[in-house]
């Protein structure tokens, strides 16, 4: 494992993260604790949250991922040892009334959070999704940004900035960061933290994987320009890059098996569509012809982009995360990455 800094912050991260919106739903508690345990064993020592978790997002299960991970920091006594990351809701959650966020509100989540957490602080703090909407989970096919009010889109930032900036000064906090966002959204954000001489923005948390790399172009350049570092969520685009959906299967205790059984579409938010699925055909050729685990090639090709990029990692079950945690150490060679490229050339945008 190795480290890595969080945008330009002094908050220094495994360039590995676990995801835990499966904790309290999915994953019970005491398998989550065996998560974070095995993951801090590996030397993953930064955990990713939001106050919404688990999935799916309904009103009596709010905050209860939190409330694991600090039942887990109390028992465990390994606060120290690691980088708690959480998220404030944005518009249309199962919190506040789809209110979103402002300074106020988020003054008032983060001392929840920490309540739920056990914690005096969080290590990374963003922001779910922007209120104005954005791109994100399939809505890049009717995206229409001709009603934003940029000045009032400004004023809110400005709200934002000084709001975390106090909690920054308060110590609640340690790093600003974003998610879902889009570039013009990251540079004003960056924009109104240096114009008020406030916290910057740190790291932003988009989809990315084989199958969703809309990070590529102008977010990648800002990002690297500005230092910010990418938390990619999603790495093996909710397990569709592992093949256990192909052919329409729809395997036990999965998150398709969960909607469905819910009277819910088993669609994964829009990502299983017959050109998926012959994407993640190619995908899976390409590993079994180069000797590879396609979930370990997967993960290592978003921790090699030219970019900081911070692969969240997200299990069900204890042996599915001894699975990915095996593959850790895989580097892909040059003619590996080509063959990716060409790959993705063929099916640049599949879902």
């Amino acid at each position: 494992m190795q480290e890595t800094t969080l945008g330009r912050s002094d908050v220094i991260v495994s360039d590995v993260c676990l995801g835990t919106m499966t904790f309290g739903h999915q994953t019970p508690p005491e398998v989550a604790f065996a998560q974070m345990d095995r993951a801090l064993e590996a030397g993953i020592d930064f955990f990713d949250c939001a106050e919404v978790y688990p999935v799916p997002s309904r009103p009596e299960t709010f905050g209860r991922s939190e409330q694991i991970i600090g039942d887990w920091l109390r028992r465990s006594g390994q606060r120290d040892r690691v980088r708690i990351a959480t998220k404030v809701s944005g518009p249309g959650r199962t919190v506040r009334g789809g209110a979103g966020y402002d300074g106020a509100i988020i003054r008032a989540a983060i001392d929840e959070s920490l309540a739920r957490l056990g914690t005096d602080r969080v290590d990374l703090y963003q922001l779910h999704t922007p209120m104005r909407g954005s791109y994100a989970f399939r809505r890049n096919w009717g995206f229409d940004p001709s009603a934003i009010d940029s000045a009032a889109v400004r004023a809110h930032m400005e709200d934002v900035v000084g709001a975390v900036t106090d909690l920054v000064r308060q110590g609640k906090l340690r790093a600003f960061g974003v998610s879902n966002e889009t570039t013009w959204g990251l540079l004003r954000w960056i924009d109104t933290a240096e114009r008020l001489g406030g916290a910057r923005v740190a790291a932003i948390q988009n989809e990315y994987s084989l199958m969703d790399r809309k990070f590529d172009t102008d977010l990648a350049e800002a990002a690297c320009c500005e230092e910010v570092t990418l938390l990619a969520y999603s790495p093996l685009a909710t397990g569709l890059l592992t093949g256990k959906y192909q052919h329409g299967a729809l395997p036990a205790d999965s998150r398709a098996a969960y909607a469905q059984a819910k009277g819910e579409a088993p669609t994964l938010g829009g990502r299983r569509v017959p050109a998926a699925e012959e994407a993640v055909a190619a995908w899976l050729g390409l590993a079994a012809e180069e000797g590879l685990d396609p979930v370990h090639m997967a993960i290592a090709f978003v921790r090699q982009r030219p970019f900081r990029a911070i692969p969240i990692i997200g299990a069900t079950t204890l042996a599915q995360l001894d699975h990915i945690i095996a593959g850790l150490d895989l580097r892909l060679t040059p003619e590996q990455l080509a063959r990716i490229e060409t790959i993705h050339r063929r099916f640049p945008m599949p879902f």
